[in-house]
């Protein structure tokens, strides 16, 4: 009897011309040369989960079709969208999640329609949010892993202070008002050096970069599911301060029935080895000399807190005994 294989699926929905007939294939090369290849956290997450297998020599296949699975195998479906699944005829369980869907009320009928075993979540709040509408404990929590051997400290002869990374998901004019300008006026009153970083606006190298010039950061975005940039900075050895406010605050979250307050963080993978977390402006200007100081003192260690919660290794490591409860491994 041939022994079961691993299958991980990450299947991108089909790419639908725009403007003529066949610009689905010119509009990607056009975009690659002038922003640069930018690749989504989805993706990141299906590329670091194999190179976390890769790395404890763990075997896997990726996106091969449905119809060549075996009653054995083993399969792990990361997305990419409702239609991730759309041919698959199989009995064989699932361990899903994580990009299938934006919120339960996208398809709760997942679990009928499919053999899914269990639907991934990066983080606690997320994995509440969809066992309030899948069942309890319907939910495997499961970060993905940061790759620490590209992201490690790099010695620089010459550092700012401060990078400010800027990810507001929501009210964004508002949020540079109230929270990003003052912080800005704040760190140049100080006469503390510092630059600046928006989501989706730089590549990989130009961000690891400003990482390894960089002696801290402040993390400002609303919530995150886990939040892969900050726990890069984390990796390069660079303690954060992050804005955390507390709540789910994506403006769709009435259209999905989502009328109770619901508790969330900025940071769902982070402790004092990290650096430290305000919630409004009043409390960053508290905060900020109490970091600043301790930063300055290398009081922090983050990397230490990555490399033993975070690693690729530990990512395989969690994964694989997600596996062994969905498929009564030994």
């Amino acid at each position: 009897m041939s022994s079961p294989r691993l299958i991980i699926y990450f299947i991108k929905p089909p790419v639908k011309d725009r403007f003529f007939w066949g610009d689905r294939y010119i509009l990607p090369k056009i975009r690659k040369v002038i922003r640069g290849e930018r690749i989504s956290s989805l993706e990141i997450v299906f590329k670091n989960l194999c190179k976390a297998f890769d790395h404890v020599k763990q075997p896997y296949l990726t996106n091969i079709p449905f119809d060549q699975i075996t009653e054995r195998d083993h399969i792990i479906v990361l997305g990419l969208g409702l239609q991730a699944l759309n041919g698959y005829r199989k009995t064989n369980k699932l361990v899903a999640g994580i990009g299938l869907m934006t919120h339960p009320s996208n398809w709760p009928t997942l679990f009928m329609d499919y053999p899914v075993a269990t639907y991934l979540q990066h983080s606690k709040w997320t994995a509440d949010i969809y066992n309030k509408w899948f069942g309890k404990d319907t939910c495997s929590i499961w970060p993905a892993g940061i790759d620490t051997g590209f992201w490690k400290p790099k010695p620089s002869e010459s550092k700012i202070d401060i990078l400010i990374y800027v990810k507001f998901l929501w009210d964004q004019e508002q949020n540079r008002l109230n929270l990003l300008n003052p912080i800005v006026a704040f760190l140049e009153k100080e006469q503390i050096s510092h630059r600046l970083i928006v989501y989706g606006a730089y590549d990989v190298k130009t961000y690891k970069e400003l990482l390894a010039s960089s002696k801290g950061m402040i993390f400002l975005c609303e919530h995150e599911s886990q939040g892969l940039a900050y726990q890069e900075a984390l990796s390069m050895n660079v303690p954060i301060l992050a804005w955390d406010q507390g709540l789910w605050l994506d403006p769709s979250r009435f259209e999905w029935g989502e009328t109770a307050p619901v508790k969330a963080t900025s940071v769902p993978y982070f402790d004092e080895r990290c650096g430290d977390k305000f919630k409004n402006l009043n409390e960053f200007y508290n905060k900020f000399p109490l970091y600043y100081s301790a930063l300055n003192r290398s009081k922090f260690s983050p990397r230490d807190y990555i490399l033993e919660n975070l690693s690729l290794e530990k990512s395989a490591e969690q994964m694989s005994s997600i596996l062994n409860g969905v498929y009564s491994l030994t």
